[in-house]
């Protein structure tokens, strides 16, 4: 584990919260110029605390109504079926999240569509079409209490 400072602590909440602020914005906000907001911002993605810029897009105004946990047992756990599962996952843009799981199924999947039509689309073509697949176990979300938005105490 990394040792982080407060004030990177407090940038990091900052660009979680809002990644779209400036560094000036950002070094008012933490008690830094803006030259040494930035400075150690580049210094955080440096050491990989920060991995990408990106923007959070409402599936449900996309038109993904329906959102699916599905989880997946493989029909053994040798490093060869698991890496071929992993690289064929890894492949499908359908395939929103995949987790390699202790428990009762090797993987959970996570998979959004429009409907439940779609959604047997993905289940036959994309998810059971995986090598070595022997189980399938899909759960749908019926409602979102909390939603992801970022790892807290920062």
């Amino acid at each position: 584990m990394m040792t982080i400072s407060d004030i990177d602590r407090k940038i990091l909440h900052e660009l979680q919260t809002n990644c779209r602020q400036t560094s000036a914005t950002i070094g008012e906000k933490v008690g830094l110029s803006t030259s040494a907001c930035h400075r150690r911002i580049g210094l955080l993605e440096d050491r990989g605390l920060i991995e990408r810029y990106a923007a959070r897009l409402d599936g449900e105004k996309l038109g993904f109504a329906m959102t699916f946990y599905v989880e997946v047992t493989l029909e053994g756990q040798s490093e060869a079926i698991l890496s071929a599962f992993e690289k064929a996952a890894m492949s499908r843009p359908e395939v929103l999240e995949c987790h390699l799981m202790t428990g009762q199924a090797d993987y959970l999947i996570k998979v959004a569509a429009p409907d439940t039509r779609d959604y047997e689309r993905i289940y036959k073509r994309a998810i059971a079409a995986l090598p070595h697949v022997s189980r399938i176990q899909s759960s749908l979300v019926m409602k979102t209490v909390k939603r992801w938005t970022g790892y807290p105490a920062l």
